[in-house]
């Protein structure tokens, strides 16, 4: 069975003028696949902007990353996204236990787990009924300082092992991400590599989806 990487786009920390960035966003999702989008805005020490503001660019950019297709998810706030109509959730391992997620945001809705470089914290995600796992970080970031590095080798024992999705996350770059697309991941959680791109978000989105095109199989 062919296996093609997609795109896991995550907003910016900060988002100053939210207009200007809902413009942007356009920009970037009709530029190619991109299969979801998470709102997280959270500093790099990990303080979370007001609920307000998380509601506010909720209300301008989730019907319009939906009615493309894109499944948007709230970080950490299964009760924001429950209020929002978002798609679901990404919760980390210091945020709340899968369960009370799920609940908030019903068995329809997608809750994603962060489980760092750890197979045991990921194969409990999977039994608990996450709808996918997050490894990384893989290369450092500027949106947090990672607890902990991940090895390319997690995502293809994790591929070669299950058949829950994973995502890789932390640093990835169109110019770093090609050895974790062969490894296995089946998507890729990027934020700066998007929105920092020399280029623009939306050429940093075609040269994401080329990649996966030519490594696709």
């Amino acid at each position: 069975m062919s296996r093609r990487c997609r795109l896991y786009l995550i907003t910016p920390p900060e988002i100053p003028d939210i207009a200007a960035f809902t413009r942007e966003l356009e920009q970037a999702l009709d530029a190619g696949d991109v299969a979801s989008l998470q709102i997280r805005l959270k500093s790099r020490d990990g303080v979370p902007a007001p609920d307000s503001r998380i509601l506010e660019l909720g209300h301008h950019i989730i019907a319009r990353a939906q009615d493309r297709g894109v499944a948007v998810l709230i970080n950490d706030r299964p009760d924001l996204a429950a209020e929002l109509g978002a798609d679901g959730v990404h919760i980390g391992q210091q945020d709340m236990p899968y369960a009370r997620a799920r609940k908030l945001v019903g068995e329809g809705g997608i809750v994603g787990v962060t489980c760092h470089d750890s197979r045991h914290l990921a194969m409990e995600a999977g039994e608990a009924g996450a709808d996918y796992v997050a490894f990384g970080a893989f290369f450092p970031t500027e949106t947090k300082d990672p607890a902990t590095r991940a090895e390319t080798e997690l995502l293809t024992w994790w591929q070669q092992m299950m058949e829950l999705p994973c995502v890789a996350i932390g640093g990835i770059t169109t110019e770093n991400a090609a050895p974790l697309v062969e490894a296995g991941a089946d998507f890729l959680a990027v934020s700066a590599g998007v929105w920092r791109h020399g280029k623009g978000p939306a050429e940093a989105v075609r040269a994401f989806n080329a990649l996966f095109d030519a490594l696709a199989g």
